[in-house]
């Protein structure tokens, strides 16, 4: 159960302090540097609600669907840095973390599968 306690942080970081995680990633034009504070927020808060599901209600099939979640996330993420070269730092880093995200959670519906009768 150690996935939605390491994304609550990692979504807590990426709500309260985008720019922290940007310094690291990014070497843009400032002037894009508010969007991407903004898209940070976004993907900040959609971490914490995914964790505070997967939390309150960590069925299969609920780890399922998280794992689907962060797999879609980790492709667009490749797709986006494959086509803008401005932000494939960023989105390559966020690509990895999603791809990290889907494995554990799926290795987590795993052991949260019933026994059979």
């Amino acid at each position: 159960m150690m996935t939605p306690v390491v994304r609550v942080a990692w979504g807590g970081l990426l709500l309260i302090a985008p720019g922290a995680v940007l310094a690291v990633t990014i070497r843009s034009d400032p002037a894009f540097l508010g969007t991407a504070r903004a898209v940070l927020r976004v993907l900040g808060a959609r971490h914490l609600v995914q964790a505070g599901v997967e939390l309150t209600a960590p069925r299969p099939a609920v780890l399922a669907v998280a794992a689907v979640v962060d797999g879609l996330h980790a492709a667009s993420g490749l797709a986006y840095g494959a086509l803008d070269p401005r932000w494939r730092r960023s989105a390559l880093l966020d690509a990895a973390v999603a791809a990290g995200f889907c494995l554990s959670t799926v290795r987590s519906a795993r052991h949260h599968r019933p026994e059979p009768s």
